[in-house]
């Protein structure tokens, strides 16, 4: 039944989609939004209170504290309009979730699905099994399997009580620190490389137990996965393109774009603008780096997750192509896409909106709709430059992190004048433009 009434919900949609411009996932749900935080944060006075009968001591009086700051930071995020309700890719995880039940009667059945406006591929659960997705996972992820493999990979997370054991070790940790802190101050000699040594070891400590984590939901989740109808390899599939997404370098804006857009009739193009800050005398191998990074990561590389679960179960070990999208999926990967600007700017994140912006439309994509957004990022760009805050909305120049590209983006940001940020956003907000 689900199943059905998610294809009505998505030819109604792709009907409209495709007929006119598209119009952003309405947000005017007050009511489904109050009703939701109402009982999310009854159910987590319930969860909290049976914390407190499960546990004494230390963890018995620190553990309701952690879940009411966590449902306080959530309630904070539905009312802000975090999440988008009754959307058509509810209704798609909601069937994922009930085939991936079929044959696990293990997968809780109080879980409460939300979608995010968040662009990033991930996914997570919470205690009182309220299941959030990120609308990112449909425009990257190639078809249906590929989302549940991640849904199940959450699930593995779940049904382990993985953030509850993370939190019960958080609180014995900070006991056992509180006595090595003492011996530190008791003796004074080599204290700060005594109390460096500790700090190094409890961080490798805690990423090494995430990365067992991490292994442990891979597996677990794979073993929900294939006891369902999906296709096998697609777990594999779907890790792969989820390290895509932090290898690939971003698509590079050529210059001939910048030429292109801001080129006003009122303001011509300044070869000015593209003008890069010189950071060739900077030396970053000053200081040594004191910390492995590679024990730093709580999710180990996916090539070790890709060759664990090819260890344990053998028929993981074939290569097989990507399956193609259905349609319905097509339909909520296109959508997501639309969307990508929308939630950049719903989380204030303009100055990303502002480039993505440009990567659409060098690729020759619903200009009309980009040129729009483009205009309400400068916009806000514009207000932010006025008021000595642009540091929140427009990052700065990072040649060890960024890509070439995006550091040229920044560099022709930070050289526009007030007036000339002015001049863009007033043009492309213009309907005529």
């Amino acid at each position: 039944m689900i199943r059905k009434f998610t294809f009505f919900l998505l030819l109604m949609f792709s009907a409209i989609f495709f007929a006119q411009i598209y119009t952003p996932l309405d947000t005017s749900d007050y009511a489904q939004r109050k009703e939701f935080a109402r009982n999310y944060m009854a159910n987590n006075e319930l969860l909290i209170k049976d914390l407190k009968s499960k546990y004494s001591g230390k963890a018995g009086s620190e553990l309701p504290k952690i879940y009411k700051e966590l449902g306080k930071d959530f309630d904070d995020k539905v009312k802000n309009k975090d999440f988008t309700f009754n959307s058509v890719f509810d209704a798609k995880v909601k069937s994922l979730i009930e085939r991936l039940r079929k044959n696990n009667p293990q997968i809780p059945q109080n879980l409460k699905i939300l979608i995010a406006k968040n662009n990033t591929p991930n996914a997570f659960c919470f205690a009182d099994g309220t299941f959030v997705i990120n609308m990112g996972l449909f425009s990257w992820l190639n078809n249906d399997d590929q989302l549940a493999s991640v849904i199940s990979h959450e699930l593995g997370h779940k049904i382990t009580e993985h953030t509850l054991k993370a939190f019960l070790s958080m609180i014995n940790q900070n006991q056992t620190d509180k006595m090595v802190v003492q011996n530190i101050k008791s003796n004074k000699v080599n204290r700060n490389q005594r109390a460096f040594d500790v700090l190094r070891d409890r961080i490798y400590q805690k990423g090494a137990k995430n990365r067992k984590q991490e292994m442990e939901a891979d597996s677990l989740g794979y073993v929900v996965f294939k006891n369902s109808d999906f296709k096998k390899n697609e777990f594999i599939n779907a890790l792969k393109r989820l390290e895509d997404f932090d290898t690939i370098s971003p698509r590079q804006l050529n210059v001939e774009t910048y030429k292109k857009f801001f080129n006003l009739p009122k303001q011509e193009f300044n070869d000015k603008w593209l003008a890069k800050e010189d950071f060739s005398l900077y030396n970053y191998n000053n200081f040594n780096n004191k910390l492995n990074k590679d024990s730093l990561k709580s999710h180990p590389e996916v090539t070790l997750r890709i060759n664990n679960l090819k260890k344990i179960f053998p028929e993981l070990k074939s290569e097989v192509a990507d399956e193609k999208a259905s349609e319905s999926y097509a339909i909520l990967e296109k959508i997501a896409r639309m969307e990508t600007l929308p939630n950049f700017y719903h989380s204030e994140d303009y100055g990303l909106g502002i480039y993505t912006s440009l990567q659409f439309l060098q690729d020759g994509e619903e200009e009309k709709y980009y040129k729009n957004w483009l205009g309400k990022c400068f916009g806000k760009i514009y207000e932010a430059r006025k008021n000595y805050n642009l540091n929140r909305y427009l990052d700065r120049v990072d040649p060890k992190n960024q890509s070439e590209s995006y550091q040229q983006f920044l560099n022709f940001m930070w050289n526009l004048s007030l007036d000339e940020i002015k001049n863009i956003a007033d043009y492309y907000q213009n309907k005529e433009s």
